[in-house]
C-alpha cells in the first residue's frame, strides 16, 4: 500500500532535471544519507544506464549503507561499460571481500593495485646510477 508520504519522497527523488537530481543525490552522499543517495540515484542511472558516474556512485552508496548486493551488481555492471575503471574494480574487490568471499576477491584486488601501479616490484633489483 503506497501511502501520500511515499508519494510525497518518490517526486522529491524524480524532482527536477538530471543536473538537479545528480547535485541532490551528491549532496545526500556528502552528508553521509547513503540509502537516500540511493533512492535518488537509482531513477537517474534509469534514465541515463551508459554513463558510468552516476552509477558508480550509486554502487558507493550501496556499499556505505551495507546494500553489498546491490552494490555489487552496479560494479559489474561498471566494470561491463567500463572495464579499466580502477576504482570499481577496488571497490567490487572490497565488497566481495565484505560479502566474506575473499578469494572472488583477490583477482579484482590484484587488478586494481597493477591498475594504480601499487604491485610490489619482482625480479632483479632497478639499476642505480653511478653503479
Amino acid at each position: 500500500m503506497t501511502t501520500a508520504r511515499d508519494e510525497v519522497t518518490d517526486s522529491y527523488y524524480e524532482f527536477g532535471t538530471a543536473a538537479d537530481r545528480w547535485s541532490r543525490a551528491l549532496m545526500f552522499f556528502e552528508a553521509k544519507e547513503y540509502v537516500t543517495a540511493a533512492a535518488i540515484l537509482t531513477g537517474l542511472v534509469a534514465e541515463v544506464p551508459e554513463q558510468v558516474a552516476p552509477r558508480l556512485l550509486l554502487a558507493r552508496a550501496y556499499y556505505h549503507s551495507a546494500q553489498l548486493g546491490k552494490a555489487e551488481a552496479e560494479l559489474r555492471a561498471v566494470l561491463v561499460r567500463d572495464p579499466v575503471e580502477q576504482y570499481a574494480t577496488l571497490m567490487l574487490g572490497r565488497t566481495l571481500e565484505r560479502q566474506g568471499r575473499p578469494a572472488e576477491a583477490a583477482p579484482h584486488l590484484r587488478l586494481a593495485a597493477a591498475m594504480a601501479g601499487d604491485l610490489p616490484v619482482s625480479g632483479p633489483a632497478p639499476l642505480r646510477a653511478g653503479a
